[in-house]
């Protein structure tokens, strides 16, 4: 008789075969037969994959609707195997996503923080030029947090200013050109980190003290705990600001810019999602409603248009 444990290894091996990487529905799945399997049932039911999508109280109503719909998937499979099998409907958790405002950075707060990294410990350490390069490039790229920690030497060229971003959070490739500013700084830290450990072409740019890749949650947490020795924690509906939010700053300084220099930001639009990686300019479309000075900016340029011409 198949298990749910070996269901989902064939489940698994199956779906990446076609292409698939899985990476965090892997991982859930492994999360939600072991708590299946906790309760002493045997086979999927939709009270228990219910229970369990809804497990993370604090996130709101579309992660669950996610969680449940690859259980969803997993339960079609086991379901030719066991007929006992619920596979959950559709519409078992209604939910729309509130996408919340992101926090506004401004020209400040990024100085202290970068000013901040250069004092952490230890002096002689690599890890304060690591996050020194690291946030600032964030806040100045456009970068998600996740392809900046990936990057290899070999996807830096210098000497053209141009970031190779590989397999990216939807799959595909893109070139990213960098200010010249931005290529010196990186340049600086890559020297160092050279000095620090000699790297090859495909070793990562972004290094721990052990000498390791530098992780996400390593990141996450120096960059929380420096917010908070700067003073930057507050934010409104009682979001924390958060390191994503370099990336939403890139964006909204660009089309303020734009905006401030009389471009035709409806047709720069695409140029924009693209640099950003964006499968859908509407994800673009987002920043011009999440900025209070870019609506701004836009009703003036509007309220000129309508303007009666003598």
């Amino acid at each position: 008789m198949n298990t749910l444990s070996s269901m989902l290894k064939d489940y698994l091996a199956m779906r990446r075969a076609l292409g698939f990487k899985l990476d965090t529905d892997g991982t859930g799945l492994a999360t939600f037969v072991s708590y299946v399997e906790a309760t002493g049932a045997d086979h999927i039911t939709n009270e228990i994959a219910l229970t369990w999508a809804r497990l993370p109280a604090s996130v709101q109503p579309v992660q669950w609707s996610r969680r449940l719909g690859f259980v969803r998937g997993f339960a079609r499979y086991c379901s030719t195997f066991d007929p006992r099998t619920q596979v959950p409907p559709t519409d078992l958790i209604p939910s729309t996503r509130i996408r919340r405002s992101p926090h506004f950075f401004n020209d400040g707060d990024i100085e202290q923080l970068l000013c901040a990294t250069l004092a952490l410990p230890p002096v002689d350490g690599l890890r304060r030029w690591t996050f020194h390069c690291l946030f600032g490039l964030l806040s100045v790229s456009g970068l998600r947090i996740g392809e900046a920690i990936a990057l290899a030497f070999e996807d830096v060229d210098l000497q053209e200013a141009i970031l190779t971003i590989r397999s990216t959070k939807f799959g595909k490739s893109r070139l990213v050109p960098l200010h010249s500013s931005t290529a010196r700084v990186l340049a600086d830290y890559m020297q160092r980190r050279q000095a620090f450990r000699t790297a090859g072409p495909t070793d990562p740019v972004f290094i721990n003290e052990r000498g390791t890749p530098l992780t996400y949650d390593q990141s996450i947490d120096t960059f929380q705990r420096l917010l908070k020795e700067i003073g930057v924690t507050n934010q409104r509906d009682r979001r924390r600001p958060h390191l994503h939010d370099l990336r939403h700053r890139f964006a909204m300084r660009t089309l303020l810019q734009w905006y401030q220099n009389g471009q035709d930001v409806e047709q720069q639009l695409p140029v924009l999602s693209a640099y950003l990686g964006h499968t859908e300019t509407r994800d673009t479309y987002w920043y011009l409603s999440a900025c209070p000075e870019l609506m701004g900016l836009a009703r003036e340029r509007l309220e000129r248009h309508w303007e009666p011409r003598p």
